[in-house]
This record gives C-alpha cells, sequence and structure tokens, in this order.
C-alpha cells in the first residue's frame, strides 16, 4: 500500500512540475493571439484582473511590456514607483492617478488626475504614483506598456515615507512564478 501511495504522491509532484513549466513557457506562438485566452490572475490582490499580453518573463520581450489589467470599483494599486518608462490607455472607466515627486526626500503630496475612457497618461522614470478605481459602479480598464522588462517595483506604505525606506519587490508578482533570480556570491 506504502508503494501506491508514494507513487501517487510522485505523479501529484510531476504534474504540479510540469504545470507551472506550462504555464511559464507557454508561449502561444501564433502571429494573432485572442486576449481572452492569455491567462489571467489577480496574485491574490482582491479587486484586480492582470494580463500579460507581451512581456519579458513570458513571451522573451527585452524592451517593452504590454499588460491588460482591470481594477473593480473602489480598487487602486499600491504607491509604487520603478526605474522604467510607463504609459497607460484608459480603455474603460473612471478614476485617478495620483503622482508624486521623486525630486524629494519622500513623494510628498501627490498630485491628482482625474482619468477616463479614451484618456491617455504616462508615468515618468521613478515617479511614485498610484491609479485608483474611484467609480463605484463600473471596473476600471487599462493597458499598460513599461519599458525596460521585468520591473523592478519599489512600494511605499504612504506618501510620507522616505524613497530610501521603499521596499524592493523583484520579481514582480505576475513575474514571480516563471522569474528565478540567481544567487550570485
Amino acid at each position: 500500500m506504502g508503494g501506491i501511495v508514494e507513487h501517487a504522491r510522485l505523479c501529484f509532484l510531476f504534474l504540479s512540475v510540469v504545470a507551472a513549466f506550462a504555464q511559464c513557457f507557454n508561449r502561444d506562438t501564433s502571429f494573432v493571439r485572442n486576449i481572452s485566452n492569455i491567462p489571467q490572475s489577480n496574485f491574490g490582490r482582491g479587486g484586480l484582473a492582470h494580463i500579460t499580453i507581451a512581456g519579458a518573463v513570458s513571451h522573451g520581450m527585452k524592451e517593452i511590456e504590454v499588460w491588460l489589467q482591470t481594477f473593480a470599483a473602489g480598487t487602486h494599486t499600491p504607491i509604487h514607483r520603478h526605474s522604467c518608462e510607463e504609459t497607460f490607455v484608459v480603455l474603460k472607466g473612471k478614476g485617478t492617478v495620483l503622482l508624486g515627486s521623486s525630486s524629494l526626500k519622500y513623494p510628498g503630496t501627490p498630485a491628482k488626475f482625474p482619468i477616463y475612457s479614451n484618456s491617455t497618461f504616462s508615468v515618468p522614470v521613478n515617479d511614485p504614483h498610484q491609479v485608483w478605481n474611484t467609480d463605484e459602479h463600473e471596473d476600471l480598464q487599462l493597458l499598460v506598456v513599461i519599458s525596460r522588462p521585468p520591473v523592478k517595483v519599489f512600494i511605499y506604505e504612504d506618501w510620507d515615507m522616505p524613497h530610501t525606506a521603499a521596499k524592493l519587490k523583484f520579481p514582480f508578482d505576475w513575474d514571480e512564478e516563471c522569474f528565478h533570480v540567481k544567487d550570485e556570491l
């Protein structure tokens, strides 16, 4: 009986590894792909739906990465910054972008910019920012393009936290399962 249980455990382990491998390297090689067939996740963040349309880790992109992100009513990103350019196209919904300063010792009181369907905005390199869905009923859906993937994100607890105290999150949520940092000692 013990042999059957051990065999079942090994089969389960093998299938788990194969599933993880397939998820990380499941590259649809079609020239045209259906976004509905691309894996989507919230990565443990309630109210977020993220799809990497074209990414460094999942598709071998070197210069840009493209995401489709949907935020449920009232949800938002953390306050964060990264050393890449980021451009957003608002596909549906409305919200607010908060933009802090990278030239002070901390982000400071952020400037607030309303965003709405068919609007676009770009976040400069290393400027702390946060995106909020301020609509009570409709999702906020964004097409996001970033440079220099995979992105290293620094997360803030609040707008008064010094830049030097922001916590590095790398690899970020959508790259975490597939990106393995080698320890170089």
